[in-house]
């Protein structure tokens, strides 16, 4: 069954976070407390580029089966170390498809709105840490490793052990792309 391995979030805008007994999520914003909450984009870069677009990264999910694997490569990786705020466990997050609604606790709802690109702080923080949360399928094309992101429609608690309940979207399937 799909669950909450842990849960992260830090104030200002820092690469990784820090683990926490429980976070709040805040409907059209994110989770309370945390460097990326608010309705418009808050990414640095983005944020640099045009600060009204709405935050589509309001959320950062990435399965615990992919520390796992970095482990395996030698990298040291634990909960909240790449910035995540959602650690999960037995879903396959970057397989679900656009619109997914991921439901915790009691009342908590969010949205997947697209991949995370990996991007040049993943080296800083670890050498060759980008590169090993990157892959290619069978035609060529790029595989994103580094967690999904999401939106808030629901306020809400989440807790570490919290199961997730998944809804898919109506209609037909839309792959997740990087946001």
């Amino acid at each position: 069954m799909a669950r909450v391995v842990a849960v992260s979030l830090r104030r200002g805008h820092h690469f990784s976070k820090t683990p926490a007994l429980s976070i709040r999520l805040l409907s059209g914003l994110g989770v309370e407390g945390d460097g990326h909450v608010g309705a418009t984009v808050q990414h640095r870069y983005d944020r640099r580029r045009d600060p009204t677009k709405p935050n589509l990264r309001q959320v950062h999910l990435i399965p615990s089966e992919l520390f796992d694997e970095l482990r395996g490569k030698g990298f040291a990786i634990a909960p909240g170390d790449l910035g995540e705020n959602i650690t999960t466990s037995e879903i396959d997050l970057a397989a679900l498809p656009t619109g997914t609604r991921l439901y915790f606790g009691a009342s908590a709802v969010i949205e997947l709105t697209g991949l995370r690109e990996p991007c040049t702080l993943m080296d800083r923080f670890q050498h060759g840490l980008k590169t090993a949360t990157l892959d290619r399928d069978a035609a060529g094309r790029l595989i994103y490793k580094a967690g999904v992101m999401a939106v808030v429609l629901a306020d809400g608690e989440v807790a570490p052990g919290d199961g997730i309940r998944i809804e898919m979207p109506s209609g037909p399937p839309k792959s997740l792309q990087p946001v």
